[in-house]
């Protein structure tokens, strides 16, 4: 395959809280769930993302993400799956679909997001990555990401197999597209048809209608466990039924079938010859377990997660303060800002660094590397000063609107969530970069939201490390090095 597999459409946090019930609510006839705890997991065309990506392929998601927890978390676990995200604005809340659960039963569903609204238009990154694509999945969830006009000209445009994958409340795609992927309800839906006579003529008649509705090759209509009906040219359906009976929960098994089958027409594969592999490789993923073999988040109820925020006060109990920083700077047209390292040992260069990078826009946030990640980095005897002392001391500067702590070895989730117009480096960076290679290594990620990555000058003879050698040494005399 020539290019990644581009994923397109409206991602969804879903949450899975379990728990047991042994009483009823005192004031209504209502079961009181005592939650133990709480599985995460990207849905929409977030599941359809991270799919392929399990399986090894060059994935980007092109999705809208909102300045909220829920995208924080969405960005940490499709970018720990190997997801790059090319993420747009979205105005309110990230939708999130809760599922309140004992012993397996669903008892409630609690949705989040409210209505939907127009996203943020696309970064140039953006937009040649579309044009470079392999194939493109446009993974439609209703809300919004799929209406966007100039992502629907460049889906127009693009050589690559477009595969759609459509929502009732979805816009049509766009003419040309080489298959759609409904599900029986959701054709008939999309037809306005009823289901008259058998099953599958009246399948297959509302399946030649979308097609020729919406001006694409070829309509494969996914049957559940009885797999698959083809309606590609004027001739008979091609049915392509499951290779075993398997029962379990279907939950992504959609998804699984149109990243399959967008990935055989990507390296060659004819329609037909896609929608058999579609349909074996989605009744195996329901056989093995559906969404129980998907890289997950699960918190015990008492386990805090590992990244928390930290806003100017330096007690912030989670995401809720970094995003309404985000929010209230971008509600009113102003420039995000952000930065990142270690700060084991704040000297006089640091304090340099973040004022030069809060002159830079009207908010900055701080992404500090955690424990973990330090000693990862620096080795065991690092870092000196615990994560929180850490944070509260970066947040107690007026030039710091936020602390954000990451837990991975690169700041990379926290800044697919952050998507600042700038990112700052101090310029010691710059020292020994490899003249054929002068990019930062944040700069292609930067790039793919619109932002930049800047340098700002450095204190020569201020670093963490030579703070330490003289420390060691008993001398007073600070020798140069890196932070």
């Amino acid at each position: 395959m020539n290019g990644p597999l581009v994923v397109l459409g409206d991602t969804v946090l879903d949450r899975d809280v379990d728990g047991t019930v042994d009483r009823l609510c005192p004031d209504a006839p209502a079961p009181v769930l005592d939650e133990r705890s709480a599985t995460d997991r990207p849905g929409g065309a977030g599941l359809a993302a991270l799919l392929a990506a399990a399986d090894g392929h060059d994935v980007v998601l092109v999705t809208a993400l909102a300045d909220d927890p829920a995208a924080a978390r969405l960005s940490e676990l499709l970018t720990a799956a190997g997801v790059r995200l090319h993420p747009m604005s979205l105005p309110g809340a990230t939708p999130e679909k809760i599922r309140l659960r004992a012993d397996g039963q669903v008892l409630l569903r609690l949705d989040r997001g409210g209505d939907t609204q127009p996203c943020g238009e696309p970064s140039a990154a953006t937009l040649r990555t579309l044009a470079e694509a392999g194939a493109v999945l446009v993974s439609d969830y209703g809300r919004g990401v799929a209406r966007q006009p100039e992502l629907r000209r460049a889906l127009a445009a693009t050589s690559a197999p477009v595969i759609w994958d459509p929502h009732p409340r979805g816009p049509a795609a766009v003419p040309g597209t080489r298959l759609l992927t409904p599900n029986e309800g959701e054709l008939f839906q999309l037809t306005g048809d009823a289901a008259t006579g058998s099953r599958l003529s009246g399948v297959a008649r509302s399946a030649r209608t979308l097609r020729d509705r919406w001006r694409a090759a070829a309509v494969a209509v996914t049957l559940g466990g009885d797999g698959s009906l083809l309606c590609h040219n004027g001739g008979a359906p091609l049915v392509v039924p499951s290779p075993a009976a398997s029962t379990g929960d279907t939950c992504g098994a959609g998804d699984r079938f149109a990243s399959a089958a967008a990935l055989a027409l990507a390296n060659g594969a004819l329609v037909s010859e896609a929608v058999q592999e579609a349909v074996r490789v989605a009744s195996a993923y329901v056989a093995a377990g559906g969404p129980r073999l998907l890289p997950t988040r699960t918190e015990a109820h008492d386990v805090a997660p590992t990244r928390i925020v930290v806003g100017p006060a330096g007690d912030g109990n989670g995401r809720e303060e970094a995003a309404s920083v985000l929010a209230r700077v971008r509600a009113n047209g102003g420039t995000v800002v952000a930065t990142g390292g270690c700060f084991d040992l704040l000297h006089t260069g640091h304090l340099a660094t973040l004022q030069a990078a809060r002159r830079l826009g009207d908010c900055l946030v701080v992404c500090l590397n955690s424990d973990h990640s330090v000693a990862e980095l620096k080795g065991p005897a690092r870092p000196l000063t615990p994560q929180v002392d850490r944070a509260r001391l970066l947040a107690a500067l007026d030039c710091v609107d936020a602390v954000v702590i990451f837990d991975e070895s690169t700041p990379d989730a926290v800044l697919s969530w952050l998507r600042p117009d700038i990112w700052v480096k101090g310029g010691d960076y710059a020292r020994g970069a490899d003249p054929e290679h002068p990019d930062l290594p944040e700069t292609e990620q930067v790039r793919r939201w619109g932002g930049q990555v800047v340098l700002v000058p450095y204190l020569d003879g201020r670093s963490t490390s030579s703070t330490i050698a003289a420390a060691r040494s008993g001398s007073r005399q600070l020798t140069e090095g890196r932070r």
